[in-house]
This record gives C-alpha cells, structure tokens and sequence, in this order.
C-alpha cells in the first residue's frame, strides 16, 4: 500500500466507523464488532505507514491549497507517527475495554457513545499526521467538538456543566490565542509548514519570541498548562473509557503534541535556546508540575487525583520543550509514549474498580486490592510507571528530561523532576497500600470480585506494555532522534 493512501486511510477508517456505528444502532453485537475491526485495521495502516517509512520525513501530500503557502496537507515524521501508532494501537484495547465498561454498567446511548469516539480517533489520526499548522488546527477543534458529546454523555446537570466548562476553555483557548499565534506565524513568514530547525529566524526577534510563543502556550489549552487546566478534572464526570482514551492519551496528548510539533518545527529548539524565548514557559511548567500533584494529594474521588496527576505529567512534556535542548525535546517525545500507557492502566483500573464495586472515593476503597488483586496489580505497575521507576518505561523518559536539564545548566529543574517523583509516591502508592495493606471497611464476607474480563484484561495488558517499554526505550529514543536534527 502506498504511504498517501496509508495516510488517507487512517483517517477514513475511524470516520466510517462513526458512520457505521450510527447505521447498526439497533444490533449492538455487529455495531460493536465492526468498530473493533476498524481499531484493529486503522492500527494495521499506520503499522504500513512504520514499514513504508520508518523513522524518515515523506514530502507533503496536498489535499486542498487555501492560500499561497497555506494547504491542507499531510506527511509523516517521527513525532507523528509515534503518536499515531500509540493512539490507533490503543484504540483497540480502549473499545474492548469500553463495550465491557458500557454493559457491565448498564450506561445508556452506546451507539452515540462509539460513534463520537470513533469520530475523535479520525481527528487524532489528522492531526498526527498534519505537515502544517494550519491542517493541524482543523483538526484540533475536529477533536474537540467530537469530544464534547463524550464528556457530556450521561446528561446529568453535572456533565453538562462538565462539559460545558470543556468545550468553553478548549474553544476560548484555541480561537481566542491559537488562532492569533497561528495567523500570525502565517503573517510574518508567508507560511506554516512545519520545517526542521523552525520557521520563525529571522523574522521575529526580541520580545515579540515570548509573546508569540505564549500566545501558542496557552492558546493549546489541551497541555493544560495552569491556569488553563480546569477543563481536564471538569471532564472527569464522562465515563472512564472517555478519561482513558480520549483524556489519558488522545486530548491530553494532543496538547502536549502540539506543543512539541510548534517548539520543534515552528520555532525551532537552536532558535529557542539562543533567543532564551523559553525560560518563562520552563519556570510555568515547573509550578504546574509541583503544584498540580500537591492538589492531587488532596482529592479523594479516585478519577479527581488521576486528573490532577495528568495536569502534572503532561508538563513534563512542555518543560522538555521549554529547556530548549536535545535531550529536553527527545525526553518530552518519549514522555507522550510511556505517561500514555501509565496513565491509560490507571484510568482502566479506576473503571474497574467503579465497575465491581461502584465506589469513587479512595477512602472507601480499603482492603479492595486482596479483593481485585488483577486490578490492583496493574495499577501498581501503572503507578510505578508513572514515578519513573525501574525496570518501567517512564523512568527513561524522567531520565532523558533530568539530563536535559542539566544540559541547560537548569538544576532547579532537576530538583523539580525529582520532587515531583516523590509526589507520585504520595498519591499513587497510597492507594495501593489501601488496597492492599488496610483492613476492609466491612468484616463481613465480600460480595464482589474482579470486574468482567473485557473490563481487567485490558488495564493488564497495557501495565505488561509499561514494562516492555522499558526495554524498548532505546529503540524508541532512536526512532525520535531525527526530530531533534540527529542521525540514528
């Protein structure tokens, strides 16, 4: 298969299958299972996109030319398909892990449900797969307006304020700053193609770096950088497949994606460094980091502390930006990887846990791990991925972030990371050793047990995931190394 067709394909699968799920509204089991075979055969296509192209860059495939130097169009780099293959490959076990979720809970409108989500991993694909700013930020908006029916679906007063205060901050964010970074990028340079090394020297110096680089930081309200992050704990009120997916990786990670593809290919890492346009965004990422995971210490409601603990994370990636040094902006790249399959094991065995036993707050959760020891492991794995402990992914990527700090002769941020960690532990840990370790909240016999197959398998098989990065990271860090102007 052609790579450009490849490329189309992982955007009209996913599409049609929003379609299809709408057609077969009245036979569950067929609407289900064909939207399985989408996630598997979109994951395939990008999987022939990896073969085709590997880690190299492919020449734009123009769809549609707006204005001179203005095109709708895609191509492949790295830092995209990286993306792509970790939201399609996911998409399967997310849509197993949502047709267990939906009937194990008795949710309703599953046919609207699966159809938005279907219609959100269309937008995701176009926007990996984006060779400019201005096709990436039509699909940006795509996902937020696909999403907005996810967050709002139970329809009560509290999702709908959810997913109001979504749709608000995301919208407000991108038209009122994106869109005015984006038009003027495109003002002072007569294009928005993403380019190695930036497009922005030598036409934009002094003051006016940091300006514009905040209008972008701020206008990608998906980062959640504070004080734009209130939308990511408001959308907690969609059912825990949503907050898998859609706010573990795809939304969340779409953020954090821009931000690097506008560091990297807008302004340019040497560009960034040499102006010192950065440093202020450096000093914000590293407040949200800190003060993010003291918040989630105080949350009780399980979702509440994931939620918080994501705004952290997802710094990490804006900081390895900001740093403005090689190893910062590959740190950042391998941190979309591993806080992708940490947090998804989380937010699954938070669904879990919902689903057998219909509890949200943690300090009703004592003794539940003796109870659902599936469960409970895979958060712990999950969890210990997350801190960045060995043999696990996400110690390499807090590795790669630590070293490109210090490349920066930026200690302070090496403190920052290595307190953060010990936050993790905090509120992480601690739900572990309740469930675990506390006496129940009952002496009577327990009445529950692990949740339904198609509910705990998919939580273990993404914390077996967190493990197999680990030793895969190599291959990763060398895979992304053409992002930063590196040979393998």
């Amino acid at each position: 298969m052609e790579t450009n067709t490849a490329i189309l394909l992982t955007m009209l699968i996913p599409a049609a299958a929003s379609v299809g799920n709408l057609l077969l509204r009245n036979h569950a089991d067929l609407r289900d299972g064909m939207t399985l075979g989408a996630a598997v055969a979109t994951f395939l296509t990008v999987l022939v996109i990896l073969t085709n192209v590997g880690n190299g860059t492919t020449q734009a495939l123009v769809l549609f030319n707006v204005f001179p130097g203005l095109d709708i169009a895609f191509n492949v780099e790295p830092l995209g398909l990286m993306f792509a293959i970790i939201a399609s490959g996911l998409w399967i076990l997310t849509h197993i892990y949502g047709i267990g979720y939906m009937r194990g809970n008795n949710e309703d409108n599953h046919t609207r449900f699966f159809a938005s989500f279907s219609l959100a991993i269309a937008a995701v694909m176009g926007l990996a797969f984006s060779a400019n700013m201005f096709t990436l930020f039509l699909f940006y908006e795509l996902l937020t307006l696909s999403t907005y029916p996810l967050v709002a679906h139970k329809g009560t007063p509290e999702a709908i304020s959810g997913a109001r205060t979504y749709l608000g901050i995301l919208m407000g964010t991108s038209i009122g700053l994106l869109l005015v970074a984006v038009i003027w990028t495109y003002t002072i340079t007569g294009t928005l193609d993403f380019t190695q090394g930036g497009i922005l020297r030598g036409h934009i110096a002094g003051p006016m770096v940091a300006v514009l680089l905040g209008l972008y930081a701020f206008g990608i309200g998906k980062a959640a950088i504070m004080p734009f992050h209130r939308w990511l704990p408001a959308a907690m009120v969609a059912p825990t497949p949503v907050s898998a997916l859609l706010h573990a990786v795809a939304v969340v990670k779409a953020g954090v994606f821009t931000m690097l593809k506008v560091g990297i290919y807008i302004f340019g890492i040497d560009f960034l460094a040499e102006t010192g346009a950065s440093e202020w965004l450096m000093w914000l990422a590293a407040y949200t980091i800190i003060a993010a995971s003291i918040v989630a210490m105080t949350k009780d409601n399980l979702k509440a502390r994931l939620a918080y603990s994501t705004i952290s994370q997802l710094s990490y990636i804006t900081l390895g930006m900001a740093l403005a040094t090689s190893m910062g902006a590959l740190g950042g790249g391998m941190h979309i990887a591993m806080h992708a399959m940490g947090k998804i094991t989380l937010f699954m065995c938070a669904g879990s846990i919902y689903v057998a036993t219909h509890k949200i707050n943690i300090s009703q959760m004592n003794g539940l791990g003796r109870i659902m020891p599936i469960t409970y492991g895979a958060f712990l794995i999950g969890a210990l991925s997350i801190i960045g402990l060995p043999p696990l992914g996400g110690s390499w990527s807090k590795w790669l972030l630590i070293v490109g700090a210090a490349d920066a002769g930026q200690q302070v941020m090496i403190a920052v990371l290595m307190l953060s960690s010990l936050l993790n532990v905090a509120y992480l840990l601690s739900i572990v050793g309740r469930g675990f370790f506390w006496p129940a909240e009952t002496t009577e016999p327990p009445k529950i047990a692990e949740s339904p197959v198609l509910v705990w398998l998919p939580p273990a098989t993404t914390a077996f995931g967190c493990l197999l990065l680990f030793f895969y990271a190599t291959n990763l860090r060398d895979f992304l190394l053409p992002i930063v102007g590196a040979a393998q």
